[in-house]
C-alpha cells in the first residue's frame, strides 16, 4: 500500500463522510410542503390516467383517495335489501301492541320503534333505487338468515298472547331482534364501502342499543 501524508488520509476520510451525508439527505425526499415523505408514512404508488405516467402518493393522500371513492359493494346492497325485511318484522311486532300490551311504557317504546324504523325503510329502498338495485337480490332472502328475526311460530305466539303475557313476549323477542340488526350493522360497517350506508347503520347501532338497555330495565 502506498504511503499517503497523514493530511491526505484526513481529506479522504471528511470526503467519505460528506458522501454518507449526502446519501443520508438523498434518502429522505423533500414532499411539496418541504418536509420529508417519511413523516407522513410510506409513499404509495398510484396508477395515472390511461396514456399517462403513474403517481408517487404520500400515505395521507392516498387514504384521502380511497376515503373519497364510496362505491358501493355487495355487503352494502346486501345489509340494505336484509334491514328493510328486518325492520319490516318489527313493526309487525309492534302494530299488534295496542290492542294487546297491558304497560304503557311497552306501548310507547312501541311507538318509538314504529316511528324511527318506518322512515329508516323508506331510506334504504330510496338508497337502493338510487344505485339502480332492486329492493330484492332476485334470490331467496330467507328470514332465517338473517339474526335475530322470530320464527313464524314465535309470531304466532305473539298474536295470540294478551296483557302481561305479551308484554314479556314482546320484550324478550324484541331485544332479540335489535341485537339482530346491531349485528348486522356491526358487520356492514367493517364489510361496505359506502358512506351513506355507514351512517345508517351508525344509527341502528346507536338507537337500538338504548333501546335494548331500556327494554331489559322493563322486564
Amino acid at each position: 500500500m502506498p504511503f499517503r501524508p497523514a493530511s491526505t488520509r484526513a481529506s479522504l476520510v471528511t470526503a467519505a463522510l460528506t458522501a454518507l451525508a449526502v446519501l443520508g439527505l438523498g434518502a429522505c425526499d423533500s414532499g411539496p410542503d418541504g418536509g420529508t415523505a417519511n413523516a407522513a408514512g410510506p409513499s404509495v404508488i398510484a396508477p395515472g390516467e390511461p396514456g399517462g405516467g403513474n403517481r408517487t402518493l404520500s400515505a395521507e393522500e392516498a387514504e384521502k383517495q380511497r376515503a373519497d371513492d364510496d362505491s358501493p359493494n355487495s355487503a352494502d346492497v346486501s345489509y340494505a335489501r336484509m334491514m328493510i325485511q328486518h325492520h319490516a318484522q318489527a313493526l309487525e311486532m309492534t302494530e299488534l301492541v295496542p290492542r294487546q300490551a297491558a304497560s304503557g311504557r311497552v306501548k310507547k317504546l312501541a311507538e318509538r320503534i314504529s316511528a324511527a324504523q318506518g322512515p329508516e325503510i323508506q331510506a334504504m329502498k330510496g338508497w337502493l333505487k338510487s344505485h339502480g338495485k332492486e329492493e330484492s337480490g332476485g334470490g331467496h332472502d330467507h328470514h332465517a338468515g338473517m339474526p335475530g328475526m322470530a320464527t313464524e311460530a314465535q309470531l304466532e305466539k305473539l298474536r295470540k298472547a294478551r296483557g302481561k303475557a305479551f308484554d314479556q313476549l314482546f320484550l324478550t323477542l324484541m331485544i332479540t331482534h335489535h341485537e339482530g340488526a346491531i349485528s348486522m350493522a356491526t358487520d356492514v360497517k367493517s364489510q361496505g364501502n359506502n358512506v351513506q350506508v355507514e351512517e345508517m347503520a351508525d344509527d341502528v347501532v346507536a338507537q337500538q342499543t338504548s333501546e335494548i338497555s331500556r327494554m331489559r330495565g322493563m322486564l
